[in-house]
């Protein structure tokens, strides 16, 4: 019995100083991301000429490349390992900045949309961080593992936008240029955080003895369907309304950029904030339960978005919004994480990553095609169809459990 409890506790401590360093790591790697949301709409529209709708493309890029890294950093883990994977991402996060800074100083749409895209690679290869640290983690500290790489998003979220308002006149007379250059020494710093870090090796254990099933056989089960598809959906609807909100501050009804940065900040700290009782909330009430709650206020943030467009209107969905995706996503990745053996994460993961970042791509285009057509009202009406179908998706996925254990 001694034996057992010295191994869980052995187990734990690694577990816990793995989340602590690939944790560090997420909360320099994210900041990039608020910036380039804050920034890359205003940006394209900045740099096109008469016709704007294409002014979110560059965040598409971002978007693509999230979705190319997420095969590229399946392929890396397999033959570099997790690490050096996520050590490369860094690299390619750096270059992608500074491309994005020289085409600011070349006025060049599409390079700066390159630079983007290079970042989306690496904050691709930091998605597969989340999966990194539930690998390490027992099955009943899983959620908390999650929720804790997903907590770092509090220091992005403060530092993302902040660099942006403190760096985007330092290079002046080029806007915005000096924000991407400051984003460089983060990625840099990541790297020496990654550096002392070591992971378990899936395909080893008891587990190498059990045939890995085909990933077909995976991908069509109920619970696996359920947690990509409320994961999906909650990542895409946050992306499309994340991308047209500066755009509908700013552009449409005249708000300084400063206040729309403000406004990323605030939703990017409610993504993230909840995260240090997501896993607690998850343990007490169950995962299920917890994704519809993120869904009910993801329509929370279309009624607040509908009631008006003041300031407090665009930051308190922005707000709810945030909140509506940490309960949704946090919960659907547990569900997935779930649904798979150790020797499986990597081609689960890595599916299930590509069909997320494609979805998310097509999100933020469609975002500034739908709001120079239509209008910022029109974008909230989307949350609606979609949530609704997530949520009778996650009850009958109760009522299957539910129906389990009384049998």
């Amino acid at each position: 019995m001694d034996g057992a409890v010295n191994g869980l506790q052995a187990q734990m401590s690694t577990a816990r100083r793995s989340v602590a360093l690939l944790a560090g790591a997420q909360a320099v790697l994210g900041s990039a991301p608020p910036l380039v949301f804050a920034l890359g709409g205003l940006v394209g529209y900045q740099l096109l000429g008469d016709d704007k709708s294409l002014a979110t493309a560059p965040l598409t890029g971002f978007n693509i490349g999230m979705a190319a890294g997420a095969i590229a950093v399946a392929i890396a883990s397999r033959f570099l390992g997790r690490k050096t994977s996520f050590m490369l991402g860094s690299v390619l996060g750096a270059l992608g900045a500074a491309t994005a800074a020289i085409a600011l100083f070349h006025a060049n749409f599409w390079l700066f949309a390159t630079g983007l895209l290079l970042i989306g690679l690496c904050n691709g290869f930091s998605q597969k961080i989340r999966f990194a640290a539930a690998d390490a983690s027992p099955s009943f500290y899983k959620p908390k593992a999650i929720s804790w790489i997903l907590a770092a998003g509090i220091v992005s979220a403060v530092l993302g936008p902040q660099l942006a308002i403190w760096t985007k006149d330092l290079l002046s007379p080029v806007l915005f240029a000096g924000a991407f250059v400051a984003v460089i020494p983060l990625y840099l710093i990541a790297l020496v955080m990654l550096s002392p870090l070591k992971l378990p090796q899936l395909s080893g254990g008891q587990t190498a003895s059990v045939p890995a099933r085909p990933l077909g056989e995976i991908v069509v089960t109920q619970r696996f369907l359920t947690g990509m598809i409320c994961g999906i959906s909650s990542y895409a609807l946050m992306t499309f309304m994340m991308t047209g909100a500066p755009l509908a501050m700013v552009i449409g009804c005249g708000f300084p950029s400063e206040m729309a940065t403000l406004g990323i900040q605030w939703h990017v700290l409610a993504m993230f904030a909840p995260s240090f009782f997501t896993g607690m909330l998850i343990s007490r009430f169950g995962v299920e339960k917890i994704v519809a709650a993120g869904l009910v206020i993801l329509m929370g943030c279309a009624v607040i978005a509908h009631m008006g467009i003041e300031l407090w209107n665009f930051w308190g969905a922005l707000v709810l919004l945030g909140i509506g995706w940490n309960f949704a996503f946090i919960g659907s990745t547990a569900i997935v994480a779930s649904s798979y053996r150790p020797h499986e994460a990597d081609k689960v993961q890595g599916f299930h990553d590509i069909i997320l970042f494609t979805t998310v791509a097509l999100s933020s285009f469609s975002s500034g095609k739908v709001f120079t057509a239509y209008g910022w009202s029109f974008m909230n009406l989307i949350i609606w169809p979609v949530t609704i179908v997530c949520l009778g998706l996650v009850l009958a996925l109760m009522f299957k459990r539910s129906s389990v254990k009384s049998a």
